[in-house]
């Protein structure tokens, strides 16, 4: 059973993404309405245990919803998985009066909070990640910002890839998941889409589809490669020995996490950010925020690490089918 809580902390934790800062705004702006008093925790986990906590008001989150990144600043803290310093965080939490913290991030994010509830803090989590890879929920914040980014950046290597006729191996983030890579693979119209949960490492298979290609009368071939693959400089050079055909690699890399988070980013982060809050105010802890079937739910984060996401089957194979 949660304890009572009369304030609540935010941090992000992990790589950032794209809406992070619409979360941060909800969760502080609801709280404050439902009379509650509300910290920052700068760094993560990291600003935790280093006592890098401010407090917010309502004015603290003006102007923030439409800013890439984080106003709180994120880090990876690896010593937060050790026991010793699970213990630190919580009694600096008492120390400042915190009684629950929400945290936005991944997987490993979900870790953190987790432990923090087992030892007498109430937490919730918030999807925040570019990866899609939470498999409890069907959305996570920076998403749709994230890989409208990279669109409209292959959109533009493809200009200039058709002008001269070349092969582009355009590598996509993503970590071991290939969300990102199968939906730039569909709208910008890819021949080939490699994705870590199908890919056979046969690169044969991908040469003779760019000679057939070829041969049918196509002057230029787009390939998506995820991170989860990579190597994408090296396929390169193997790809136009083999082929004879001008071939370039482009990593786009950091670009994908930063810029102005879209419409649906600041919508579902809000709604999202609001959500933990009310939860929380209801007993709950040790949950994480999730969409699915048309609405926003929650879920022990115990039961959300040990869920399984695949990439969908039919999705997949409509992406090799608008290829040819």
């Amino acid at each position: 059973m949660a304890n009572k809580v009369e304030t609540i902390a935010v941090l992000t934790s992990g790589g950032d993404a794209p809406g992070m800062n619409a979360a941060i705004r909800a969760v502080t702006r609801t709280a404050i309405y439902r009379g509650l008093k509300v910290k920052g925790i700068k760094k993560g986990y990291n600003g935790l245990l280093n006592e890098d906590i401010i407090d917010m008001e309502p004015r603290h989150v003006s102007d923030i919803i439409q800013r890439g990144g984080t106003v709180l600043g994120t880090a990876r803290c690896l010593e937060f998985t050790k026991l010793e310093y699970q213990q630190k965080g919580v009694e600096i939490c008492k120390k400042h009066g915190i009684d629950g913290i929400v945290v936005i991030g991944g997987d490993g994010s979900y870790r953190g909070a987790q432990a923090l509830s087992r030892l007498g803090i109430n937490t919730v989590g918030l999807p925040g990640t570019i990866d899609l890879d939470i498999a409890c929920t069907e959305y996570t914040i920076g998403f749709d910002t994230a890989v409208n980014t990279a669109m409209q950046a292959i959109d533009k290597v493809k200009d200039t890839s058709s002008s001269h006729e070349r092969c582009s191996i355009i590598e996509v983030m993503g970590r071991h998941a290939g969300y990102i890579a199968l939906w730039c693979g569909i709208a910008n119209g890819a021949e080939d889409v490699l994705l870590p949960e199908k890919y056979q490492y046969d690169e044969q298979e991908i040469i003779n589809h760019i000679i057939g290609s070829r041969k049918k009368g196509k002057t230029h071939h787009l390939i998506i490669n995820a991170e989860g693959i990579g190597h994408s400089t090296s396929m390169a050079r193997r790809i136009e020995a083999a082929t004879g055909i001008e071939t370039r690699a482009t990593i786009l890399g950091y670009m994908q996490r930063g810029g102005n988070p879209t419409a649906m980013d600041r919508y579902y982060a809000s709604i999202m950010g609001a959500y933990a809050v009310d939860i929380m105010l209801q007993g709950k802890t040790n949950r994480v925020v999730g969409y699915r079937h048309g609405q926003f739910t929650d879920f022990d984060i115990e039961e959300a690490l040990q869920m399984q996401k695949g990439i969908d089957e039919y999705q997949y194979e409509i992406a090799n089918v608008l290829t040819i």
